[in-house]
């Protein structure tokens, strides 16, 4: 009988101080939005990444490019990925609010949470090899590898430019299906206490 007082005593407090939690963070919300995005080419290629921003201060249209401190994204890598599945190379274009590469190009509609007009994304840091993003969102975009670091490269698949794009569940979401889990883990308990 000690035993489930115990138990019910601790899923209490853990549930007490999750709705804490989740009060603060109703309180102050997180400034910073995260997508996901993910790629299809026409010949099986892939590509799956993520990028952050600050919607506190974005404006409408994001636009980025080449290297240094960016104006508004936080953060932006891309991992790709061949016909079969296999992982060509990731990277980290920008990574606490400054780009790695002299090519990079961004261009992000907030409202409508698309990648259109120019875009440049992957490697760009200078070693042969590289694989990045050419083209135009929405209307045709190439995957390309590096040959020489001269401006040669070798088209590996493409489409017409479209990226799913979809945000990021928020902790406070997360937390709060927890603390509803945690409440029917007590409830549950008390049942079983009451048919002892």
């Amino acid at each position: 009988m000690k035993n489930i007082f115990a138990k019910i005593a601790t899923i209490t407090a853990t549930s007490a101080a999750l709705s804490v939690a989740i009060a603060a963070g109703a309180n102050n919300p997180a400034q910073a939005i995260d997508l996901n995005f993910n790629w299809q080419g026409n010949a099986g290629y892939s590509a799956i990444g993520s990028f952050s921003y600050d919607q506190a201060t974005a404006p409408k249209i994001i636009s980025e490019s080449g290297s240094g401190t960016t104006n508004f994204l936080q953060s932006l890598n891309v991992s790709f990925l061949d016909p079969s599945k296999n992982l060509l190379g990731t990277y980290n274009t920008v990574s606490g609010g400054v780009s790695q590469s002299d090519f990079f190009v961004f261009n992000f509609d907030t409202s409508t949470q698309t990648l259109f007009d120019s875009i440049d994304i992957g490697g760009g840091t200078g070693a042969m090899g590289e694989y990045f993003f050419s083209g135009t969102g929405g209307d045709s975009l190439q995957l390309l590898q590096d040959i020489d670091q001269q401006g040669n490269s070798t088209i590996l698949d493409q489409n017409s430019g479209y990226f799913n794009v979809a945000k990021v569940p928020e902790p406070a979401s997360i937390l709060g299906l927890l603390a509803f889990g945690m409440l029917g883990v007590g409830s549950t308990l008390k049942k079983k206490q009451a048919s002892c």
